[in-house]
């Protein structure tokens, strides 16, 4: 196992490593995150597998990694401070104040800085997807950023892990997803698409045309759907593989016939999965790969008749061996495909009619009353009023004028009318903070954006520590910008989702984080036992997520209903200064009960929290602040 020496130029690639059976690096995002390496071919990084077990043997490594990859083996005690405070993967090295952590965001990195290594590999920068969206979303308000990135590698794990002594159960989460690979695809110029399919359906004698195409009967559709399997699928596999080997899409000579192209959306034949996103090959496909293969593994192993049930996953499975670079990228890491048989699809189900929207069926609720004013009488009578705490020094402000130009938010490019409420916004919580600082504190400033926050919190507590956390990588080499012209020596700067992050800290503080975001940092400074000084967001994006179910707190959940609570949620949103001042103040009273739940659930959980109006109340129309203290 060769060394690596330090590099002020080079990263660093931090993997988590457990153990290794049949080929299989544990945990699998390490296993993930080396075939992209693989298939990138990418030599940006030092590896460094950080073990997680003392007793690892470290040369059975090489039978599972590039021959091209030199990795060093180090216990999570080396690790650089600031990457100690995340979960791996991560990448830190060319400051020892920046780091990039959590799956989607260290893959995403690899692929950009593979593709700046050589511009020419524009196949790389596609693994990001339709305007480079893919798995950007945080897994907390994606449901399928959070099945790649989270629930399928952990269920997988699970899964291999009771494959040794006992029969296992499939996971949910495998079942989900062939379920999803079922859904009929969208993407943004489906419609065109749908119509060649439609043509080409024509002219393989498809059927009869589509107008009559719903008369037809069930025997017929299942004697002709083998036959049409060829021809129904051969546009959506042009489109993909165009794409990959850097051909232009097919594209009709001919202009489609009249009644094609008068045809209605819901009579065009939908379109089917080439790849797990849809039409083309991503990174979630990349991210897929490693876990399903050992899944495909066990499963022919010990539960061969279960193979029939993962028709559609089976054959992306085989698929997916097709796209250049695959083959090679998963033999070099220890990846042997296996051969599958042919399978069919065992379900008769037609897809759902594109144009319709689905959304989740709502239970009658003969208690609901609907509209903001009757919500707000059911709380009142239940002594639920709109009171806000009295703020501590609403005259205080910051000396703006004396302080250096780089902690001035505008510095961030925006107007001087919006600059001043900006600052009007940070007199409000750098006051709430500093009175809570203390020497040697650790302040973590959640969704921190350009760093706005953080910065003038850095420059004004010198002898406590400032950790920005933002997802955004634009907006957070903004904020390092800043902070490196004024000399800052007591700053972080983290690019990660907020739950990768896993460090202690004395307060946590957020400007404007939306929707659930706002819920999410206050629930991390709970569960960490910091204070909290947030100020909420987007209120009509709140809904029920994995982690969290609105009302929040007993005393509003024993009197509101989720659908009730909604109402005040969309209401909130409704604070912005062309309104009529008295929607306006409807909307600040129902963003007043929002958060007054939000502070409620946080002191049945032994905090001190306060709901408090920022002042003035023009510097923004979201200006109510949600301070908690431990008790």
């Amino acid at each position: 196992m060769k060394g690596i020496k330090k590099s002020l130029t080079e990263e660093c690639l931090y993997l988590d490593f457990s153990h290794q059976i049949e080929g299989c690096i544990f945990p699998l995002h390490t296993s993930v995150t080396l075939f992209l390496l693989s298939y990138c071919d990418c030599k940006s990084f030092k590896v460094c597998l950080v073990l997680t077990r003392e007793s690892t043997d470290p040369p059975l490594l090489q039978n599972v990694l590039s021959p091209d990859v030199e990795v060093q083996v180090i216990s999570r005690q080396e690790l650089p401070s600031i990457v100690q405070t995340c979960c791996l993967p991560a990448v830190g090295g060319k400051s020892d104040n920046f780091c990039r952590a959590g799956l989607a965001v260290v893959l995403r990195h690899i692929i950009q800085k593979s593709y700046e290594a050589d511009p020419s590999k524009k196949e790389i920068l596609e693994l990001l997807g339709f305007k480079k969206t893919c798995l950007k979303a945080c897994a907390e308000v994606s449901q399928w950023t959070r099945l790649c990135e989270l629930t399928i590698p952990l269920a997988i794990e699970n899964f291999l892990k009771e494959s040794f002594d006992q029969h296992p159960s499939i996971p949910a989460e495998i079942r989900q997803l062939e379920k999803k690979l079922r859904e009929p695809v969208r993407v943004h110029n489906d419609d065109k698409l749908r119509r060649q399919k439609l043509k080409q359906q024509e002219a393989a004698g498809a059927g009869p045309p589509f107008a009559k195409e719903k008369a037809m009967s069930e025997v017929h559709h299942q004697e002709t759907s083998e036959g049409l399997e060829s021809s129904s699928k051969s546009l959506e596999l042009k489109v993909a593989f165009s794409k990959l080997t850097v051909q232009d899409e097919p594209a009709t000579t001919n202009r489609e016939p009249s009644h094609i192209r008068k045809a209605k959306a819901s009579d065009l034949p939908p379109l089917e999965h080439v790849f797990a996103e849809g039409l083309y090959f991503t990174l979630a496909d990349i991210v897929l790969l490693p876990c399903i293969h050992h899944f495909l593994l066990i499963i022919c192993k010990k539960l061969s008749e279960k193979l029939v049930e993962f028709p559609l996953l089976s054959a992306w499975y085989q698929r997916i061996q097709e796209v250049p670079g695959v083959k090679t990228a998963a033999s070099q890491c220890g990846i042997h495909f296996l051969h599958l048989p042919e399978l069919l699809s065992t379900s008769n189900e037609q897809h759902p009619n594109l144009n319709e929207v689905p959304g989740v069926e709502e239970q009658n609720d003969p208690s609901f009353i609907g509209g903001p004013r009757p919500t707000m009488t059911k709380l009142m009578e239940k002594g639920i009023e709109v009171m806000f705490s009295p703020h501590p020094c609403p005259t205080w402000t910051l000396d703006w004028n004396s302080l250096p130009a780089a902690v001035s938010p505008k510095e961030g490019k925006m107007s001087c009318d919006r600059a001043l409420r900006k600052q009007q916004q940070l007199n409000n919580l750098v006051y709430v903070v500093t009175n809570q600082a203390k020497p040697g504190d650790r302040i973590v400033d959640f969704c921190s954006g350009g760093g706005h926050v953080g910065i003038v919190l850095a420059y004004t507590l010198p002898s406590c520590q400032v950790i920005l956390i933002e997802n955004k990588e634009l907006s957070l080499i903004r904020a390092k910008k800043r902070s490196d012209e004024l000399g800052l020596s007591n700053i972080w700067f983290i690019q990660a989702n907020m739950e990768y992050f896993t460090g202690m800290f004395n307060i946590g503080v957020a400007l404007h984080a939306c929707g659930v975001a706002t819920d999410m940092v206050i629930e991390h400074c709970i569960k960490t036992r910091a204070s909290f000084v947030t100020c909420p967001c987007c209120y009509g994006f709140i809904q029920n997520t994995s982690k969290f179910n609105f009302p929040k707190s007993e005393q509003f959940k024993k009197t509101l209903s989720y659908k009730e609570h909604m109402i005040l949620c969309r209401f909130a949103d409704q604070t912005a200064v062309q309104l009529p001042p008295e929607r306006r103040l409807i909307g600040k009273q129902c963003m007043c009960l929002v958060d007054l739940d939000r502070a409620s659930a946080a002191g049945e959980r032994g905090y001190s929290a306060q709901v408090i109006s920022m002042e003035p109340e023009s510097c923004s129309p979201k200006n109510n602040m949600i301070v908690g203290v431990p008790t």
